[in-house]
């Protein structure tokens, strides 16, 4: 069987690392974007090499342009600018937005069956531009935060109580941001409620530093952020695409009233398939989640209000 065919755009440390976790799986071919003369190259060699020593006949191959793209399953889009001292949150937004837009087109134009993913923060507002950009339709095109969000929380629930994270569930919704909605009443740990093994004020600390957590490591880094666990995050999404796992995971997803949100990516529980977005899993939520979600909800829409007066 024909190895799929996986690009991924944007070298830097979010993207590589993206490229050498799914290329080191061995069933999907990679093709490393980024507009840096030799960069994708080199570092597609580098993981190239590393194929002897972890069993991986993959092919990777860097570009500094998108013919060698063409026919892509999936493609994974990284690239942008990270937030640097003195600029807005608005010059981030509208930077990253130009660059999302071109970056879609080009890989619509050589792979218009291909399934869209989108890492690139601010994340929501990105992936709807993406989304608005390509034409595809909603189950085609969404972003990486919740998988992210909820990995995070099931850390820092595993520190606190001493206990395996594979024993751990949980579900964050909402933006990718400070007014994430991390669901407590859904998290479990073998299968008991978080409720019953921790107390409210200590859950609720564990809520706060998730919300927090690309923060903190950015604090700690002092220049740069978070790549890692992202790139572990987009990986498992990758997976669930290209081998069909139908996986129910958080994503940020195009709303067309589920949840009572309208137009918008928000991130959601989702079947996450072959296919893109298989289905959008809605669970009760109470009023306080529903207010929280809401909220999250209405600071995408001030992103893209300021891109509408932008554009």
């Amino acid at each position: 069987m024909a190895r799929k065919k996986v690009t991924v755009v944007g070298a830097g440390n979010v993207g590589a690392t993206t490229a050498q976790r799914i290329h080191g799986l061995g069933y999907a071919d990679v093709v490393l974007v980024d507009v840096v003369e030799d960069l994708p190259q080199g570092k597609g060699l580098d993981m190239l090499e590393s194929g002897p020593v972890l069993g991986s006949d993959a092919q990777i191959a860097g570009s500094n342009g998108y013919e060698a793209t063409a026919g892509s399953d999936l493609a994974i889009v990284t690239a942008g600018i990270a937030r640097r001292p003195g600029m807005s949150r608005d010059d981030l937004l509208l930077t990253n937005m130009k660059i999302i837009g071109d970056v879609t087109r080009s890989v619509v134009e050589h792979s218009p069956d291909c399934v869209l993913m989108v890492v690139t923060n601010p994340l929501d507002a990105m992936v709807q531009h993406a989304y608005e950009v390509s034409g595809f339709p909603r189950h085609q095109v969404f972003g990486m935060a919740g998988v992210l969000d909820t990995a995070r929380f099931r850390t820092f629930i595993a520190l606190e109580l001493d206990v395996s994270v594979e024993d751990i569930q949980a579900v964050v919704l909402g933006s990718h941001g400070d007014d994430m909605v991390p669901l407590v009443r859904y998290t479990s740990v073998g299968g008991i409620p978080l409720t019953e093994l921790l107390p409210d004020e200590k859950i609720e600390q564990l809520v706060q530093r998730t919300r927090q957590g690309g923060g903190e490591i950015v604090q700690l880094l002092k220049a740069g952020s978070a790549y890692y666990a992202p790139s572990a995050a987009v990986c498992q999404m990758a997976e669930a695409v290209l081998l069909d796992k139908k996986r129910i995971l958080p994503c940020s997803v195009y709303l067309d009233g589920e949840y009572g949100i309208q137009g918008l990516y928000v991130g959601v529980p989702v079947k996450l398939g072959a296919n893109g977005i298989e289905e959008i899993v809605q669970v009760d939520l109470t009023q306080a989640e529903k207010d929280a979600l809401n909220l999250s909800a209405n600071n995408v829409k001030e992103l893209l209000e300021v891109m509408k007066n932008a554009a």
